[in-house]
């Protein structure tokens, strides 16, 4: 009987964990059980690791640890920096977003929108990439927030976040970047760029689930959302996940070396090869906001005549795992809303297929991956009532 070889192109959903973040977490696990609020020596152990881990995580993005907040995961964060900013001046009812964020931005906005606070999403070019100017153009005198992710879950394209950063600075107005699918992959210095708020999860990056970040810079107003107790500096209340903040450290220290060592140009390098082996050899194709600045893992490919799903699951049985989008969004019958608002008709929308790469793949396995392709997609258009 031959067993299939599974082989993962989702990253973007969510990463392996690294053997050496896996050690990390299990050794924390085992040997560092205390509370880290607890002030006897087993809490203070536990309260030495987190504290490591938290030095770690602000060096990969030049901040300092003071300003750092760990959370559940990229969407606990994304919700803490909304709604803890319109809620901490509630004299100032608007907020400025793009049309492109990721589901855990748009629904807090969809909860701020209850709270009657006027949202504005900015929308995006056919590349998919916001426009500065757009930005300050739905800039009013009541606008408490602007938030643009940094990096698209979906398409992989690069937002002008420092670009913006300059204009929000000029109005006075705080800024947030949801940099879940970009950190690790490109350098990050929230300093450098000037954001006031930045999002990050762990599980993104070779870490476990459950675990993520907020970056608030010194001074910037905000307040907290959820009440209970004196953790992470009053800021987020709740018993810390220190065996996954221990792991989250972890592969942020590995991610700083890799940005070092040349890793992503590897991945980049993969999925460029993927690229142009599907336009060469399976027609009716193309690459979703081929012409932007991209993260080096991430494509977003249309296969015109057949339905994306369909592609997802014939891959699946032939052993290769990939997306239609976000994970977050899976089972939507609608096409996706990154896709429509770069001015894809639906019928395209729902023929895309998004491969995200990671540092474990190989070139015999890209190759593999445009093979099965190839042949699954000439199956699928023989009997496509999309054909």
């Amino acid at each position: 009987m031959n067993t299939v070889q599974h082989i993962y192109f989702d990253h973007n959903a969510t990463t392996p964990v690294a053997p050496e973040v896996l050690e990390a977490v299990v050794t924390a696990l085992g040997q560092v059980y205390g509370n880290a609020s607890s002030i006897h020596s087993f809490g203070q152990a536990a309260k030495q690791q987190m504290e490591g881990a938290r030095s770690k995580v602000t060096t990969l993005i030049h901040a300092s640890p003071r300003e750092l907040v760990f959370s559940s995961g990229g969407t606990e964060s994304d919700n803490m920096a909304l709604l803890g900013v319109a809620r901490a001046a509630p004299g100032r009812r608007h907020v400025i977003t793009t049309a492109i964020e990721h589901p855990a931005v748009l629904g807090a906005c969809a909860q701020l929108e209850r709270e009657d606070v006027k949202i504005t999403r900015v929308p995006v070019g056919s590349l998919g990439v916001a426009d500065p100017d757009d930005v300050r153009a739905a800039l009013r005198p009541e606008t408490v927030l602007v938030s643009v992710m940094h990096a698209n879950n979906e398409t992989g394209a690069i937002q002008p976040v420092g670009e913006i950063a300059r204009i929000t600075r000029e109005a006075g107005i705080p800024f947030h970047v949801d940099g879940v699918q970009a950190l690790g992959k490109i350098p990050v210095d929230v300093a450098s760029m000037g954001v006031d708020f930045y999002s990050m999860s762990a599980h993104k990056l070779y870490a476990p689930k459950g675990v993520g970040a907020l970056y608030i810079r010194k001074g910037a107003r905000w307040s907290t959302t959820t009440f209970g107790g004196h953790h992470e500096r009053d800021r987020r209340p709740g018993t810390e996940n220190v065996p996954g903040i221990v792991g989250f450290g972890a592969a942020a220290d590995l991610a700083a070396r890799g940005l070092v060592a040349g890793d992503l140009t590897a991945v980049a390098a993969l999925r460029d090869r993927l690229e142009a082996a599907v336009l060469d050899r399976i027609a009716g194709t193309g690459v979703n906001g081929a012409g932007a600045s991209r993260v080096p893992n991430t494509t977003n490919i249309y296969f015109d005549g057949i339905d994306g799903e369909a592609l997802v699951i014939a891959l699946d049985l032939a052993g290769f795992a990939v997306s239609t989008g976000s994970a977050c969004s899976s089972g939507a019958v609608t096409p996706s809303h990154v896709l429509t608002a770069m001015g894809l008709p639906a019928d395209r929308a729902r023929a895309s297929i998004r491969f995200s790469l990671g540092v474990a793949n190989t070139m015999e396995q890209v190759d593999a991956l445009a093979n099965a392709l190839e042949h699954a997609v000439a199956r699928l258009r023989k009997i496509s009532v999309y054909a």
